[in-house]
């Protein structure tokens, strides 16, 4: 439809509420994450001054973070939520809710991508469900994966990288179901990890973009696609785990903020900054 609004982060301060909503009032700092690409209501873009959120997908930001830093957290909270607690038997994870004191589940997660702004969430909220997190990274963002409570980080560019996670999942000693998070989700990650579930003999493949064909994957093994406006994630928001973590540091608003520009007139600034491409940071413009 057009007039057509896109962006999914915001993070502002509340200027109106809906009748309904009880949560906030006007003033509240808080981000959320904007739907307008499933409405396909113009109001719902969070490239504008005003834009509509969903009290479901919204929370109070921390005075102690700021916009610009909280801006980079909506939509990768939701787009690794979904593949994190959706069930096994579609092709995900299904870890328990995220605590502030989490107890180990047994459960082994690999996130290919982890320095990503999807990646970074996830291993983060996975952590934070009990599980023991295996990520890839370029070898310069290892030290920043390892900061967000990765066991262990692989570079993902040597040529034994298959070998090097099948090891390195099989040292933690879980027995248990293992899942791969693909936070990259193009054909070479695929490959990698097509290999290394057949290795693992076990596990699903969560990806952000449409992934491998069921006649591709091992057998015994699913894949799911990852879907960022999904019910499974409301609970984050609307009991308060983000605010609670973020306000205690147990949740980093992380990737590092990139500012291009400030106004709406950096929007395009900022698609094009994005399609060039960036490592282990967000792009953000500011309002």
């Amino acid at each position: 439809n057009w007039p057509a609004v896109l962006g999914e982060d915001i993070a502002g301060e509340i200027y109106e509420v809906g009748s309904d909503v009880k949560r906030f009032k006007k003033g509240d700092r808080v981000i959320a994450h904007a739907h307008g690409l499933v409405t396909g209501d113009p109001k719902d873009g969070s490239l504008q001054l005003y834009p509509r959120a969903f009290a479901k997908n919204t929370t109070k930001l921390p005075d102690n973070i700021s916009f610009t830093e909280g801006s980079v957290l909506p939509l990768a909270i939701n787009t690794a939520a979904d593949g994190l607690y959706k069930g096994r038997e579609d092709g995900f994870l299904g870890l328990e809710l995220p605590t502030l004191t989490p107890t180990a589940s047994g459960k082994t997660l690999v996130v290919y991508g982890g320095s990503s702004s999807v990646g970074a969430i996830a291993i983060q909220l996975a952590v934070a469900s009990g599980a023991t997190v295996i990520a890839t990274a370029s070898s310069h963002n290892h030290d920043f994966v390892l900061s967000l409570g990765a066991s262990k980080v692989l570079d993902y560019k040597k040529s034994s990288i298959v070998d090097d996670v099948v090891e390195a999942v099989k040292s933690t000693g879980s027995n248990s179901f293992v899942v791969i998070y693909d936070a990259i989700s193009l054909p070479d990650s695929y490959k990698n990890n097509l290999a290394i579930l057949e290795k693992l003999g076990t596990g699903n493949l969560a990806t952000t973009l449409p992934g491998p064909k069921a006649e591709e994957l091992p057998k015994g093994s699913k894949t799911g696609g990852v879907f960022a406006v999904s019910p499974v994630t409301a609970p984050l928001w609307e009991d308060g785990y983000i605010t609670q973590a973020l306000d205690q540091g147990k949740l980093k608003a992380v990737p590092e903020p990139l500012v291009v520009g400030k106004g709406l007139g950096s929007v395009q600034k900022g698609f094009a900054k994005q399609k060039e491409g960036v490592s282990a940071k967000k792009v953000v413009i500011e309002l």
